[in-house]
């Protein structure tokens, strides 16, 4: 199975960077988070991440796109107090994840255009 995601942990700034590839559905989303926590990808030093999906196409989410946030939500031990950044090309792309932000609890997501934009928004003090 071709590999549809790759992780990046910047020690420098503590984000954790996470880049998806291909077509992307729901199962991708989860499982990749599955995978990071039961494999200890994700640092307890994160202060942040930053989804990248500018070489990935989204496949229909946009009907259930709560479930996103539900994932966050039950895994708050991970994303809890966390800022998490989407970056996509397109803005339809653009629209999930302007919809996940609007049920964020107890985590912030935003969507960007630049990852430059995101790297900011993260390190910023809240």
């Amino acid at each position: 199975m071709e590999e549809r995601f790759k992780y990046m942990f910047d020690r420098s700034t503590g984000i954790l960077y996470k880049y998806y590839y291909g077509s992307i559905i729901f199962d991708d989303i989860f499982s990749s988070w599955d995978f990071a926590i039961e494999n200890k990808v994700i640092p307890k030093e994160t202060k942040g991440f930053i989804l990248d999906y500018r070489d990935a196409t989204l496949g229909n989410l946009l009907k259930e796109y709560w479930r996103i946030s539900d994932y966050y939500k039950k895994n708050l031990d991970i994303f809890g107090n966390k800022k998490i950044a989407i970056i996509t090309q397109r803005p339809k792309d653009s629209v999930v994840p302007a919809l996940v932000e609007t049920k964020d609890e107890g985590y912030s997501s935003r969507p960007f255009f630049s990852t430059e934009a995101a790297v900011e928004w993260i390190l910023e003090e809240s």
